[in-house]
């Protein structure tokens, strides 16, 4: 059975910038343990006839082909445009000087 300690969960809460209190760390050592061991018996199921997938079942693309066709040129596109600055649509300013 795989056992994450106290020490081991403190170390590991350092590694993520977390702090933890005594109490919390007493806490987390033997869920984390649980969770150690729920992926160890996971591993033993898996058989090595058993290819790893990401889906039970085959997936396929189901997107169109992707096919050129004719579209707007720049001065179709600008045309309605409410504000145009140099050949490109104007819009009002979202991000402050700080950016």
């Amino acid at each position: 059975m795989p056992e994450i300690t106290r020490d081991e969960v403190a170390h590991l809460a350092d590694l993520a910038r977390i702090d933890l209190d005594a109490a919390e760390l007493d806490h987390l050592a033997p869920q984390l343990s649980v969770i150690l061991e729920s992926v160890a018996s996971i591993s033993e199921v898996a058989s090595e006839d058993v290819p790893p997938t990401s889906h039970p079942l085959p997936l396929t693309n189901v997107f169109r082909e992707d096919v050129a066709q004719p579209c707007l040129t720049a001065e179709q596109a600008l045309a309605m445009a409410p504000e145009v600055d140099q050949q490109r649509f104007s819009v009002p300013r979202i991000l402050g000087d700080e950016q």
